[in-house]
């Protein structure tokens, strides 16, 4: 790993990272339909001959999609080979921040320019050794600026021990000895409030509650103060029937975090009654989990005091 002297990367700040972009499709109402379905957001102000995309769609429509896009700079390029000559091979993405200027709507043109925003000076994290590297992207809706997103990454050595974010995971290390063992972490506990504590009041009963809107009848998970339909505070629950089904899902290798040992499978459940929850996945393998997998609700323990909804799979597919 060669320690690059930080003139020499600060050289690229405000050289650019893409010129002339434009986005592969104008924005749609398909889109802005797929995109509601798949987070659960009803809002009606995405809805109808007056709709607006979901401002968080902002990167969306500048995505160039399997076949990528042309008109990245070789200033971005050259950067990157310099990080990665010097031994900075590994890259993980850290953060991102939107700005919306003006709401995008169907038929709208999308444009965009990017520019290499920042390389910080070199950072020493548990991942390893590296520098951040901040792009700037400005998105134009049919010439006029409508929102800007920055979006951070960490071009880095892997620490020693630690496996490259593309490679296979990590073996586990062995248990240390018996008398050498430290009581186990507990559990990050949930933020109960008056808004969601009857669904940990169903939880401790082995009951999962679903909020249902006495107004317009409408199921909604999470648990909110308010309808997001028809914007009702009044509700009452049903229990759901445990039935589900893997919609997404993601696994876990980094980074590591006390309580939890990776990898593992956390999934978005569709549930039978229609709404979706974010819950570990258990019975089967990280690796052998699939999309529309059939589950089955369960309550585990993780402490004296501790349960939690997961789902079960079981091998070969069936709930």
């Amino acid at each position: 790993m060669e320690a690059l002297p930080h003139e020499r990367l600060k050289a690229y700040e405000g050289r650019p990272a893409a010129t002339a972009g434009v986005g592969k499709d104008r924005v749609n109402a398909p889109m802005i339909r797929h995109w509601c379905e798949a987070v659960g957001d009803t809002s009606p102000a995405y809805r109808g001959p007056e709709a607006i995309a979901p401002p968080t769609m902002l990167q969306a429509w500048t995505m160039g999609g399997l076949s990528g896009h042309t008109d990245r700079s070789g200033a971005f390029d050259e950067l990157f080979a310099l990080l990665d000559d010097a031994g900075y091979t590994s890259v993980v993405a850290t953060d991102c921040e939107q700005e919306y200027l003006r709401p995008l709507r169907p038929g709208d043109r999308i444009t965009f320019d990017a520019v290499i925003e920042a390389v910080s000076e070199r950072k020493t994290t548990k991942l390893g050794t590296g520098h951040f590297v901040t792009t700037r992207m400005d998105v134009r809706a049919d010439g006029e600026l409508a929102g800007t997103h920055r979006f951070r990454i960490l071009k880095y050595a892997p620490a020693a021990g630690k496996a490259d974010a593309r490679d296979a995971p990590p073996e586990r290390k062995p248990e240390p000895p018996a008398a050498a063992a430290q009581p186990a972490p507990r559990r990050p506990r949930p933020v109960i409030n008056r808004d969601n504590a009857g669904f940990w009041d169903g939880v401790a009963r082995h009951r999962l509650l679903i909020q249902r809107c006495t107004g317009c009848r409408t199921l909604r998970f999470p648990w909110l103060p308010g309808c997001s339909r028809c914007g009702s505070p009044e509700w009452d629950t049903v229990e759901a029937s445990g039935a589900g089904t893997v919609f997404s899902y993601v696994v876990l290798h980094h980074p590591p975090f006390p309580a939890f040992d990776p990898p593992y499978a956390v999934g978005l459940i569709e549930l039978a009654e229609g709404v979706r929850m974010v819950s570990n996945i258990v019975g089967v393998p990280y690796d052998q989990v699939r999309i529309g997998m059939p589950v089955r609700l369960a309550f585990q323990r993780v402490d004296e005091e501790y349960e939690l909804p997961v789902f079960r799979a079981t091998p070969g597919g069936e709930g």
